[in-house]
């Protein structure tokens, strides 16, 4: 009797491959026949889970912002009420270094968020996808610093998601310089500036 297959595992591994492929070779580099080789099966059982290409693509980028929304969930902005000096500074670094390549996940989710993001200024398809993330990213952390009671949290969080996104590209791409402790280092020193303002 043959084993069951689990759609929603076989669905997570076709995406899983997607991902090694966007970190390999890039967005122009996937394809759906790629992608069936890279994940051990062929194009007819993609296509089982996958309609199209775009169709798998807008799978993968929901998948980045569905993998980043579950680490923050384990970071309650209410767990920040009250909180002053050390550990203010603390629990929002935790917080903010979820949406930061600070490990080889977090890495490839911002390698393929950057794919994404870059693939959306000319593939308005994906646009809806990424303008959706950066408004979650950006409602998170204004609501954060709304309860550490730092002033004008909206506009100090789009200074924030900018210093996230180039500390992002910095430590992913061949343009940046920065290791993982250089980009905590830079990390903390932006957010103890707001919460010094």
């Amino acid at each position: 009797m043959p084993a069951r297959i689990d759609a929603e595992q076989r669905r997570g591994d076709v995406v899983a491959a997607a991902f090694r492929l966007l970190v390999a070779e890039g967005f122009s580099g996937l394809s759906l026949r790629k992608v069936a080789v890279e994940a051990g099966l062929n194009i007819g059982s993609v296509r089982h889970y996958f309609d199209d290409h775009r169709d798998l693509l807008v799978a993968a980028a929901t998948e980045v912002g569905d993998r980043m929304g579950r680490r923050l969930t384990r970071h309650p902005t209410a767990a920040l009420r009250g909180l002053t000096g050390e550990p203010a500074l603390d629990a929002l670094q935790a917080l903010v270094e979820e949406l930061l390549p600070l490990d080889e996940d977090r890495r490839v989710e911002s390698i393929v968020l950057l794919e994404f993001i870059l693939a959306a200024r000319v593939q308005p398809i994906f646009g809806p996808i990424t303008e959706q993330m950066a408004a979650d990213m950006r409602a998170v952390l204004a609501e954060a610093l709304r309860v550490l009671t730092v002033p004008d949290p909206v506009e100090r969080a789009e200074q924030l998601a900018a210093v996230i996104g180039g500390l992002a590209i910095d430590a992913v791409t061949p343009h940046g310089s920065l290791d993982r402790e250089r980009v905590r280092t830079t990390l903390r020193a932006h957010l103890h500036s707001l919460l010094s303002a």
